[in-house]
This record gives C-alpha cells, structure tokens and sequence, in this order.
C-alpha cells in the first residue's frame, strides 16, 4: 500500500486509475478497526500481481482529501477506476468481503482482449470489440471517427446513439457536420467564424455550425475560449 497526501493524491489515485484500478484506504493511526483492516487489504491486492493498486491516506494529515471524501468515520475504502470513484465501503470489514470487493475491480479476461482491441485502433478490431461489448464507449467513439474521417458519417453517427453525450460524442458530430472545413486553415475557420457570429442569435444553422467549427478546434485552442465568449455576447 502506497501512502498517499493531498499532494500527489491527484497523480496517484485519479491519473493513476485510468491505467490500473486503484483502491484507497482511509485511515489514521488511532483507529484501532484501520489497524486490522490495512493488512487483509495489502494482503489482497497483493495477490492480484499488479492488476489492481492499493494506496492509504491518513485522514489527520491529508485535511484536502478528508474533506473531498466527506470522511465521517474510518476506515473508509473508496475504489478508483478510469479517474472516478466506483464502490466503496466503510468499516473494517473481514478477508472473504474485501477478496470480494477487490475482485471485482479486476479486468476479466474478455475486458482485456476488448481494450487491445480498441488500442489496435483500426476498423475491424473496432468492429470485433464491439461484438464482444455493444456499449464500449472508446470503441464506439474511434470506430465513429473512423467511419467520419472515411466519408462514411451515415454508418458513423448512428454509433453514437448508443452512449451517452459527451464532449468526444459532440466532437466526432461536429466532425461529421463540417467535412467541408477539414482541410481549412486556422485563418479560414476563423474568418467563417466572424462570419457566423452576426447570424447566430436568429439563425440555428449558423448558431450549429458555430459551434461545430468551435467543436473541431477543440478546448484545448486558446482561440476556442474567446470565440465562446464572443457567442455568449452574441445570443445574450
């Protein structure tokens, strides 16, 4: 088990659980019930050979992290999977529930061969991670971009009505709906931009297509926020 403080509970717990589920235990060293618990669940996720991580926070000394969890009573365990918390339980619970909690964090083997799938990244090992999982978001959202960026947005959008929206869902749409600006400069998006922005408080297609254009930028451009705020100015 790692110890881990407010410092590095980003990078060790949140980051980390995008490769490796994590497991943290809370705790401090007056808990008497923290002093039984800690070493059934070392001793657990040891077994599992590096598939799962295990890391303790001592609640005295970590008051960011206390507060974040909204700790009441100790131990507390919270499990950590792609950059959430998933399950969790309080008090010191025996070996056979702890074996029980932790195996669940683990891949299955199927899970496995899904995500090397996706990772292959091209449309029939895509294709294949789907049969396997229908509802994979990674393999969905790449097979989607895929079939855009090929021409094909008829068979690549529908992909999208299986999962939920997100930010990458919006921007594969966008992707779709601008086909027409791919090979455009940033000077010319921009200029189409200034362009819209006079339209788009009475006019959806401009509005849409605003925002599109913004979409296919990305967040990450600086030039996104300003022209965000140029819209908000716009329609409000």
């Amino acid at each position: 088990m790692i110890d881990v403080t407010d410092q590095d509970f980003n990078e060790q717990v949140v980051e980390k659980s995008h490769e490796v589920p994590v497991v943290v235990d809370l705790w401090a060293p007056w808990c008497g019930p923290c002093k039984t618990l800690g070493p059934i669940l070392d001793t657990v996720i040891g077994e599992h050979g590096g598939k799962v991580v295990g890391v303790k926070i001592n609640v005295d000394e970590n008051p960011a992290v206390s507060q974040a969890f909204q700790v009441q009573s100790i131990p507390m365990v919270v499990a950590f999977k792609d950059g959430e918390a998933v399950d969790g339980f309080m008090g010191a619970q025996g070996e056979p529930m702890v074996r029980d909690f932790v195996s669940k964090l683990v891949p299955t083997e199927e899970e496995n061969q899904v995500e090397t799938l996706v990772a292959a990244g091209d449309e029939a090992s895509l294709r294949a991670a789907l049969e396997l999982d229908n509802d994979h978001e990674g393999a969905i959202v790449a097979l989607a971009e895929l079939l855009v960026g090929d021409g094909r947005a008829d068979e690549g959008l529908p992909l999208l009505e299986r999962i939920p929206e997100t930010a990458e869902t919006r921007r594969v749409a966008a992707l779709a709906r601008t086909a027409d600006a791919a090979g455009a400069g940033a000077h010319e998006i921009e200029t189409e931009l200034a362009e819209l922005l006079g339209r788009v408080k009475g006019d959806d297609d401009a509005r849409q297509r605003f925002v599109d254009l913004l979409e296919v930028m990305g967040a990450e451009d600086p030039r996104t926020i300003d022209w965000r705020r140029k819209l908000s100015t716009a329609l409000f």
